[in-house]
């Protein structure tokens, strides 16, 4: 594909959003306790609340409750009094998961929603949905949450704009029939991200790679870039004066103006099968981007204008690979669990060199190596403790430093109903909200109490 048309300006341009609502919307993510979308308000993967636990003492955590669901990997969210687990429900069809070959089942996308101190269930917004993906377990995508509407975006590309109270439709979208985009082979995971009036995710196709949305009417706003829709949702950035929309996808990383769908700037990077999945991660003037086998890339932000230029690429004994989970990168070190050997890998920002590995956070019990080994990471306010959630369904929390790997604490939370590679797993992140951690699997939502001891 030219890298000119890659770059080309996008088709569609609205009207500005104003600066007023854009601080506005901001505010309300600093200040917020919920974990209204993924990674949670802030899109960060950091966990702000205070009053909950330093380690997880022996005898294990308390459940608060559980509550019955169906499949996927979208992590549930947590918004006021509400938890929203998006499933699919089976009811015909030969599901496997293959790497190379699609799957063709039948059942139904649902919304459940349910109430956070209790787990009763308060309503559900369901509809028929056949699969044709790899990994048919369910939708990908966590709800995202905005004001009183819940937004979904289902695996063959359904996009769903709910009442919260109620689940009443406000809107619609159909990725293949209004965009004639086709699913990738796993199915669309780009979580939906909010900001002023309007919606952002990867679509894919010619001039559509990414599509704006008007929140509150499903209008397509703009279209910007010729690329599939890959698996990683965008996010924005405030650096060097102007808001960036960073678009990671399997062409490369492209930032944005959030308004128009302006280019800014484009590194190359393309990982195999598409799979731009972990979201960049930034620290300072740094912009982390990570794809399978051996694509990563360590971008430098021009601090005088929108602008970036490359520092390192991985190489095969460097970096960390990370595949369906997106590492923590704070004070010049990335923390990430790596496709390659399934170990959590710290890596020095500066030059890419390995500092420490440890299958601790992914499976314990490893000793050579495992593909795709997953831990979700989440760091805990401005600290250098993680929440971790492993593939084997163990919350952990550690301390993680450039000098090493220190668990405090662990315990087996929620079974791993899924499988890859011939192994059980749980491949969805957690909410982390009201001092409490909400996990699911194929099975069930469970509520796991992290609140401190009173003196």
């Amino acid at each position: 594909m030219s890298k000119n048309l890659h770059r080309r300006k996008p088709s569609l341009v609205v009207a500005t959003i104003s600066l007023v609502v854009l601080s506005a919307s901001l505010q309300s993510i600093a200040s917020a306790d919920d974990w209204s979308g993924w990674l949670g308000d802030a899109r960060d993967d950091v966990y702000r609340e205070t009053g909950i636990i330093d380690e997880i003492p022996d005898s294990g955590l308390t459940v608060k409750w559980r509550a019955p669901v169906a499949g996927g990997y979208a992590g549930p969210s947590v918004d006021g009094n509400r938890v929203f687990v998006f499933d699919y429900e089976k009811s015909s069809g030969e599901a496997f998961n293959a790497p190379n070959k699609r799957a063709n089942v039948y059942g139904k996308e649902r919304l459940l929603v349910f109430d956070v101190d209790s787990g009763k269930e308060l309503w559900r917004f369901e509809y028929d949905c056949p699969y044709s993906i790899s990994y048919p377990a369910g939708p990908r995508c966590t709800p995202t949450v905005d004001g009183d509407r819940v937004y979904t975006l289902g695996s063959e590309g359904d996009l769903h704009c709910l009442d919260v109270e109620t689940g009443e439709v406000k809107w619609a979208r159909s990725f293949k029939r209004d965009l004639s985009a086709e699913p990738p082979i796993w199915g669309f995971a780009s979580h939906p991200l909010i900001e002023g009036d309007l919606l952002y995710t990867m679509v894919g196709g010619n001039g559509q790679g990414i599509v704006a949305f008007d929140k509150m009417t499903g209008e397509i706003r703009w279209k910007a870039l010729d690329t599939a829709a890959g698996y990683c949702p965008p996010i924005i950035m405030d650096y060097a004066g102007k808001r960036q929309l960073i678009a990671f996808n399997p062409e490369g990383v492209d930032s944005l103006d959030p308004i128009s769908g302006e280019s800014y700037w484009h590194i190359d990077i393309s990982p195999m099968y598409e799979m731009s999945i972990a979201r960049p991660m930034r620290d300072g003037d740094l912009l982390f981007a990570s794809g399978i086998k051996n694509e990563a890339v360590m971008i430098k932000l021009d601090s005088q204008k929108p602008g970036a230029s490359e520092v390192w690429r991985g190489e095969r004994k460097s970096a960390v690979y990370c595949s369906n989970s997106t590492p923590a990168f704070v004070d010049g070190v990335i923390y990430g669990t790596d496709c390659n050997d399934g170990k959590m890998i710290a890596v020095d920002a500066k030059t890419g060199d390995r500092l420490w590995s440890t299958f601790q956070p992914t499976r314990p019990d490893e000793k050579r190596f495992i593909k795709h080994g997953t831990a979700f990471v989440t760091r805990m306010g401005d600290t250098d403790r993680y929440l971790l959630f492993s593939e084997i369904g163990d919350l952990i929390i550690a301390r993680m430093t450039r000098d090493g790997y220190e668990e405090l604490g662990r315990d087996h939370v929620i079974e791993p109903t899924g499988e890859a590679f011939g192994r059980d797993v749980v491949w969805t992140h957690p909410a982390y909200a009201h001092r409490t951690a909400f996990i699911r699997n194929d099975k069930e939502v469970i509520a796991v109490s992290l609140e401190a001891p009173s003196n």
